[in-house]
């Protein structure tokens, strides 16, 4: 139940962002897999969780970017 409100919960703030922020935000977390990548290939990655956490948030960024561009062309 906490899991889910907490998806809620970022998607709002997600939707109330600007997509410059957006960007900036999916930038940064793109940089967290590619280090994440890295410290799974070197053995030193103690959260595995974290990647499929961060594929997610990525996702979620992204579909709110699709329908903020969608919702501008309309």
């Amino acid at each position: 139940m906490t899991k889910f409100y907490e998806i809620r919960k970022d998607m709002e703030g997600y939707r109330a962002s600007t997509p410059d922020q957006l960007r900036d935000e999916l930038a940064s977390l793109r940089k967290e897999q590619f280090n994440l990548r890295f410290q799974k290939a070197t053995g030193q990655m103690e959260k595995t969780s974290r990647v499929g956490d961060i594929r997610r948030s990525i996702a979620r960024i992204e579909a709110v970017l699709s329908e903020k561009s969608k919702k501008q062309t309309a």
